[in-house]
């Protein structure tokens, strides 16, 4: 249901009014609002102006993302995505507050993971994300390596939950990043957040990509590996995409790609407990981190991860 200024009931709703009040070109004009659904991290918002045929999208930064999310960085992210035309025009009106002003995406809708079944499309956004990596490098460079230190220390300061195994895959991250590192990394800008609800469809089959807040700088091979998982892609998939990417299948890429699948589940299930500590929306992020954990341990595991770490 739509409301106006002055009808909000919940924090979130309040800190939306407290901010829209602050754009000065939106000041003395009729507007309504209506929360955007999907994300795990931020309340958003959808913002109509009575005057105006668009609308806006709004994200008030959730409690505790200034732990891992760099604000300024993701403005620059954002602003290289709309240059090259895969992701919405941005605004700076609240910049200096972390907060994010965009276009709404008219005529599109969010993936379903069923979206990508469809070998064509799955192309198609990869074609998107070769756009993006060959763009000019970001302001920020943070590695999933970075990601994973940042979360590991965060979770003893908080004194949140590590599995019991948790030396055991640990232990395997830094080989699998000692093992990447010496055969040296390909940074490029990087998405870094595939979930399937950032990919914008048209009814042409284009896409647009939303969401830069985690884009960095970070080796391509990641941003393939943590899509892939995300997509639950099966081998034979993943090579036939690895090949539309690069042109061929080397066995040196499939491995490095495998290695990021397994270390993005180690960052996500290490960020979730982060999460499980600050966050104050109504998300069961302990489950989700646990769930990542089980897939990190099924990567791990596999048989061939011996031979993974030494083909990169």
């Amino acid at each position: 249901m739509d409301k106006f200024p002055g009808d909000a009931t919940t924090e979130a709703e309040r800190d939306l009014e407290s901010a829209i009040s602050r754009v000065a070109r939106w000041q003395g004009r009729a507007m309504r609002y209506r929360p955007v659904t999907g994300g795990i991290s931020n309340p958003n918002f959808r913002i109509w102006l009575d005057d105006e045929a668009r609308s806006y999208f709004v994200k008030i930064p959730g409690k505790g993302t200034e732990m891992f999310i760099d604000r300024a960085a993701a403005l620059d992210a954002s602003r290289t995505a709309a240059r090259l035309g895969i992701g919405p025009a941005v605004y700076e009106d609240l910049a200096a507050d972390g907060i994010e002003i965009a276009d709404f995406i008219e005529g599109r809708r969010s993936c379903t993971h069923a979206d990508f079944r469809d070998l064509a499309l799955c192309r198609t956004a990869l074609d998107v994300y070769k756009k993006l990596h060959g763009a000019p490098k970001l302001g920020l460079t943070k590695t999933v390596f970075d990601m994973i230190e940042e979360h590991i220390d965060q979770v003893k300061t908080l004194g949140g939950w590590f599995p019991p195994d948790f030396p055991f895959l640990e232990r395997e991250y830094r080989r699998a990043r000692a093992a990447l590192e010496a055969s040296g990394l390909d940074l490029v800008p990087c998405f870094n957040d595939p979930m399937a609800g950032n990919f914008m469809v048209d009814d042409a089959g284009t896409i647009m990509l939303i969401d830069y807040e985690y884009a960095s700088n970070n080796d391509r091979c990641y941003d393939l590996g943590i899509w892939f998982g995300e997509m639950f892609f099966d081998a034979a998939m993943e090579r036939t995409l690895i090949e539309h990417y690069f042109g061929r299948v080397e066995a040196a890429t499939v491995a490095r790609v495998m290695l990021h699948k397994a270390l993005a589940d180690v960052k996500w299930s290490t960020w979730s407990m982060v999460q499980n500590k600050v966050s104050a929306l109504d998300f069961d992020f302990f489950k989700y981190g646990a769930w990542k954990h089980m897939r990190a341990r099924s990567i791990i595991q596999d048989p061939r991860w011996e031979s993974w770490l030494s083909a990169v």
